[in-house]
Formats: structure tokens, C-alpha cells, sequence
């Protein structure tokens, strides 16, 4: 379980993924307005330039009409608008189409002045129709230009899409011209002009689509990175703060061992004193007591079992004050051969089998010879209680570019799982007679040594304590 202190470490990164992802519907939700936004003002340049280009087109149909239509017509038949005459109809029929043949229109109505009335149009069933003016034709009466927008499509095709149809029909007044004069003349009827602007809305529609898709899809793409960041920072975090309680808890019990090691060597200190007097007077006793077997052998016990004690004061003396390697040039392998010369009677008597492979060269190492004898008997000797009927002792030594390792491995019965994980435990122990010290001193020289020892069972049986040390030390 985490530390609340921790876990209060924690929470600003995560306020941060929940307000950048905030952000990101913000800005997304900005992006949506902003192409709505765009949208509204290129339909909005769209529908000027549509009305200019009405003007433009009215004031030159107004021209080229009354040059050679009103004029000629008032000069031949007495009167211009005669609804059934089709020679007047046709005439204005090619004036108009010649005049917009490059302008892009869908159609024209031109409304006489009086009645409200359609004299001419490209859809000649308009023609003679009355009253389709509206207000627009008669604002154009009083010379004013009005246009309007007509869409149809439905609400939502018109507010969120592109409508069916749109057209711009523009109202303008049809006057007469004084020649050589920028005066106005009167108002002799009315010009609708008609465009067509379905395709254009639908081109913007479609540009306000790609902006909202694009919009989306980059907002998408950040928010799968950002999760992925966050995600990642937050494995960080975590693992940051895992680590971080482990040292604590190592750090605790570093200080647990410290004040045992000092409450350990000053009781080891005192009780080494009178240990001593007792071993050598019952080496005294030994030899003034009669020459009977049992005195002798009560004197022995004494011997022996104060030897013992004094063997596990020892092991307390060099856990709770461990000595710092004195490193000088050092060959494993030699080592090696003296722990196995020491342990040779044991070997022997026992009928131990001890299979030896140094791979390649060993190369000399920066050791304290002295602390790794120690360490590699203490282990070799593990190997053989783990075997008391005997056995096969397996000893490999390889060499790498910068470490060295040593593997010890046996066939005996192996380390019990629920034991495995306690064995660097000081004072933990199952046999009968021990301090429960060896392997922890072990890793203490070990690591001393700036190396890495390990416990595994093997696959077929027994165990295998594998140790890796630096060639070099800095």
C-alpha cells in the first residue's frame, strides 16, 4: 500500500490530465465554432458578391434595354409594353440574351411600372402574371435595389447543412437614360434577376464539414497521445513512489539492524570475556583430572560446547561490526582450492563428490581474500549439510568482460518456497544448532564486494547460490 504522502504527490499529475483533457474539449469545442464561424462569413462574402454581380449585370441589362428596346420600340409602335405583341417579345428577348450570354444567371423578370404586371421573362409562362412582386418590387419603385436569399432544404439541412436549393433574387429598378447626363431617369419598371447559388452553399458546406472532421480528427489523435503520455507519466509516478516506499522500508530496516548489530556486539563483547576464562580453565581441568574416561570426557564437553559458543559470538561480532574488504589482487579459484583443501577430510569421510569447470581464464580481481574465503566455506558447508549421506558439489567459475561468476550447487532436497524468501534474515535458521548468521554475513561480503548473490532451486534438485562480483572496483 502506497504512502499518503504519496498518493497527495499524485494527485496535481492527475488534476493536470483532467484539466488538459478539458482542454481538449474546449479547444475542440472552439474548432466547431470557429468553422462555424468561418462558414458564416464565406456564405456572407459569397452573398455580397452575388449581389454586386446582380447590379452589375442589371445596370448593364438596363443600358443595352433602353438603347435598343425601349428607344426603338417607343419610336415605332408609339408605346413599349404591349404583352401580346410578339415581335416586341422577341425583340427584348434577344436584347436581354445577348447582354447576360457571359453572365451567369438563372433567370430574368422584368415588371412594368403600374400594375405589378411580368412583360417579360425567360420562363414565358410567368409572362402576364400579376402581383409576384412583393415588397422587394416595390421598394425597387422608389429606387432602392433589395435582394433576398430563398433557400429550401428543411431547418436542419439549412442549419447544418447544405440546403436543396438557394437562389438570390435581386430587385432593381428599370430606368430611363438621358444621353450624355449622369442623372437618372424616370423609373419605368422593375428588373428581378434570379441566380442560382445551390452549388456554391454546397461547396461551403462541404469546406465547414472538412473543418469540423479535420478539427475533430487532430483533437482525436491528441487526445490518444495525450492519454498515452499520461498514462505513461502515471506509471512513472507510481513506480517512482513503489521504489520510494521500498527504500523506506529498507532504510527502516537497516536502522532495525543497526540497533540490533550495537545491542548485539556489546552483549557478544561482554559475554567473549568470562566465555574465555571458562574454555581455558576447563583445558586446565582437563589435564589435572584423573585419567578416567568419563571425567575426561565431561572436561571435553566443556571444551567443545564453549568452542561452540564462542563460534556463534564470533558470527554476532562479524554481522553486527562487519569489516570493510581490504582489496588487494585476488584469485577466485585459488581461493577456491583452499576452502576445498580445508573442507578435504570432511570431503572425504563423508564421500562427497566435488565436480570442479573454470571456463576460460579467471582473470585476477581487486578482493579482500580473506572475507571471500569465508564467504565460499560458509556456503560450501550449507552444500554439505544439505547432504548428509554425501553427494555431487557443483562448482562453476566463469568469466565475463567487467564480472565474475561463482555458482555452488548441490543434490539435496532444496529450499523450501516459504523458507526461501526469509534466509537473509538474521538469526532465521532451521536446523538445530547455528546462529541463523552465515548467510547474512555472506551477503554482507558479498555485497561489500560491490557483487550480487542469489538462492535458487534447481530444476532436477538441490540448490544453487550463484555470485557475481566486479573485476575492476572503482
Amino acid at each position: 500500500m502506497m504512502d499518503p504522502k504519496d498518493i497527495e504527490r499524485i494527485k496535481p499529475f492527475k488534476l493536470v490530465k483532467y484539466f488538459t483533457l478539458t482542454s481538449l474539449i474546449v479547444i475542440l469545442l472552439g474548432s466547431l465554432a470557429l468553422s462555424m464561424v468561418i462558414a458564416h462569413r464565406a456564405e456572407t462574402v459569397l452573398l455580397k458578391k452575388s449581389e454586386d454581380y446582380a447590379l452589375l449585370m442589371a445596370e448593364n441589362l438596363n443600358h443595352q434595354v433602353f438603347l435598343q428596346f425601349i428607344i426603338p420600340a417607343a419610336l415605332q409602335f408609339g408605346q413599349v409594353i404591349q404583352l401580346r405583341n410578339k415581335v416586341l417579345f422577341d425583340r427584348l428577348d434577344q436584347v436581354v440574351r445577348n447582354t447576360l450570354h457571359s453572365f451567369s444567371v438563372e433567370t430574368v423578370n422584368i415588371f412594368d411600372r403600374e400594375q405589378n404586371v411580368i412583360f417579360y421573362s425567360f420562363n414565358k409562362e410567368l409572362v402576364g402574371k400579376k402581383g409576384l412582386g412583393g415588397i422587394d418590387y416595390q421598394q425597387a419603385l422608389l429606387g432602392k435595389s433589395r435582394s433576398r436569399l430563398i433557400r429550401r432544404g428543411g431547418f436542419w439541412g439549412i442549419m447544418f447543412g447544405a440546403p436543396r436549393e438557394s437562389e438570390l433574387r435581386t430587385y432593381v429598378p428599370l430606368r430611363a437614360e438621358k444621353p450624355l447626363s449622369n442623372i437618372e431617369g424616370p423609373i419605368l419598371g422593375v428588373f428581378e434577376i434570379v441566380q442560382d447559388l445551390s452549388e456554391d452553399y454546397r461547396t461551403i458546406s462541404h469546406f465547414k464539414h472538412r473543418i469540423i472532421v479535420t478539427s475533430v480528427a487532430i483533437m482525436g489523435v491528441l487526445f490518444v497521445i495525450l492519454r498515452h503520455v499520461v498514462k505513461r507519466g502515471e506509471e512513472i509516478i507510481e513506480k517512482r513512489a513503489q521504489e520510494r516506499l521500498l527504500l523506506k522500508e529498507k532504510l527502516s530496516h537497516a536502522q532495525r539492524l543497526a540497533s540490533l548489530g550495537e545491542m548485539v556486539a556489546g552483549i557478544s563483547h561482554e559475554i567473549r570475556n568470562p566465555l574465555g576464562i571458562i574454555s581455558s580453565t576447563a583445558e586446565l581441568l582437563k589435564q589435572k583430572l584423573a585419567r578416567t574416561d568419563r571425567e575426561v570426557q565431561l572436561a571435553d564437553v566443556i571444551v567443545q560446547e564453549a568452542c561452540r559458543l564462542n563460534s556463534i559470538v564470533t558470527d554476532f561480532l562479524d554481522f553486527a561490526r562487519p569489516q570493510a574488504p581490504n582489496l588487494m589482487p585476488c584469485k577466485v579459484d585459488e581461493v577456491i582450492e583452499n576452502n576445498l583443501t580445508f573442507l578435504a577430510p570432511e570431503i572425504n569421510k563423508n564421500g562427497y563428490e566435488i565436480h570442479k569447470r573454470f571456463a576460460g581464464h579467471i582473470p585476477e580481481m581487486q578482493a579482500d581474500s580473506g572475507l571471500l574465503y569465508q564467504a565460499f566455506l560458509n556456503i560450501l558447508i550449507n552444500a554439505m549439510q544439505a547432504m548428509p549421506e554425501g553427494g555431487a558439489i557443483y562448482i562453476v567459475i566463469s568469466a565475463r568482460k567487467h564480472t565474475l561468476t561463482i555458482s555452488f550447487a548441490d543434490e539435496g532436497a532444496g529450499i523450501p518456497d516459504e523458507t526461501l524468501n526469509k534466509i537473509w534474515e538474521p538469526f532465521f535458521t532451521t536446523k538445530d544448532k547455528g546462529s541463523g548468521l552465515g548467510l547474512p554475513i555472506v551477503k554482507k561480503i558479498v555485497e561489500g564486494h560491490g557483487g550480487i548473490i542469489e538462492i535458487e532451486n534447481r530444476p532436477e534438485k538441490g540448490a544453487q547460490v550463484t555470485i557475481t562480483l566486479p573485476v575492476e572496483r572503482d
